[in-house]
């Protein structure tokens, strides 16, 4: 990880879970983080933690609705005004409704397309043109997916948010190829975690505390720190490794 201290990763969705776990590791590691999210309060908090444990990165919270491509579009020139570009990308903001297909709302099922596939898209198309102008031909794309992104998980509320991970698989190997076109260096991967004991449950059940706590009551999940493990690995390997697909799951998860 020696080679991207002082450079700048943005974190997309940092202010909890797995993306405040990666966020936290990247500062950990000397990084500049810019660390995105609706409400940055959270991220603020981390920020100071971070200082006051003496990381030698920084992380500078950014107030971005993902579901607004002007609000994305304006980060990326404020990223670019103060830190010149993005040399890391990661796209984990993620979101999960629960609207079935068959009885779901179509207001629901956009919002999961505006953050989970377009927003990480756009942030793509950003990233890669903020590294292209500045010649960053060591960059690196990574989108945190889902084992749901490889499966059809056998429960209603699930399908339509299996689908949109599945748009992420599909999109980081279309990435992969494309920036084999452009014949650069700069690297895509997916991370696909199963079972990830963060607030995701509730804020999906968010009418049925019960039912969010029993996912994790269930089997011993996976912690944020894993993924934030999987990412600084991801990042530390050697410049001609191209690690396409990280699927981790708890060992107790079924499928």
């Amino acid at each position: 990880m020696e080679r991207w201290i002082g450079r700048v990763a943005l974190v997309t969705g940092a202010s909890v879970g797995i993306g405040a776990a990666v966020a936290r590791a990247l500062v950990q590691h000397g990084m500049k983080v810019v660390g995105c999210a609706r409400n940055v309060d959270k991220i603020e908090k981390l920020a100071a933690e971070c200082q006051n444990a003496g990381y030698s990165g920084t992380l500078i919270p950014y107030k971005c609705d993902l579901s607004c491509e002007e609000d994305i579009l304006s980060m990326f020139s404020a990223i670019k005004t103060l830190h010149q570009g993005v040399d890391v990308c990661i796209n984990n903001a993620g979101l999960a409704h629960d609207e079935p297909l068959l009885s779901g709302r179509t207001g629901g099922w956009r919002n999961m397309i505006d953050v989970n596939i377009l927003a990480l898209s756009i942030c793509t198309r950003e990233a890669y043109q903020s590294m292209k102008e500045r010649n960053v031909d060591d960059g690196h794309i990574i989108n945190i997916n889902s084992m749901g992104g490889h499966r059809m998980v056998p429960s209603s509320d699930e399908h339509f948010y299996c689908a949109t991970k599945h748009a992420v698989t599909a999109l980081t190997e279309g990435l992969r190829q494309e920036l084999r076109e452009a014949k650069t260096h700069i690297r895509a991967t997916c991370i696909s975690p199963g079972i990830v004991e963060t607030e995701f449950a509730f804020r999906h059940h968010d009418s049925d505390p019960e039912k969010a706590a029993a996912v994790y009551e269930s089997i011993k999940c996976l912690k944020a720190q894993d993924i934030a493990n999987a990412v600084t690995y991801v990042l530390g390997a050697p410049l001609h490794v191209q690690i396409g697909d990280v699927q981790m799951r708890p060992v107790e998860q079924v499928s």
